[in-house]
């Protein structure tokens, strides 16, 4: 099951690099590639909630303008 998870995690963030460049949902793939790997590293982790906070911030921006 770990392995599963840390394969999956890698290709979602893969996929959502690419995505960056094609169409497609790139940083919500990303999100999910972190969200996953985030249960085994702690690199992965930092970044998810980095992402996490961006993501509130450009939220709140869009919510005052």
């Amino acid at each position: 099951m770990r392995a599963l998870r840390i394969a999956g995690g890698f290709a979602l963030l893969a996929a959502g690099t690419v995505m960056l460049v094609t169409p497609g949902p790139g940083w919500l793939a990303i999100a999910g590639g972190l969200a996953l790997l985030a249960e085994e590293y702690e690199w992965a982790r930092r970044l998810r909630d980095r992402l996490r906070e961006q993501a509130q911030k450009v939220s709140q921006r869009v919510r005052r303008a």
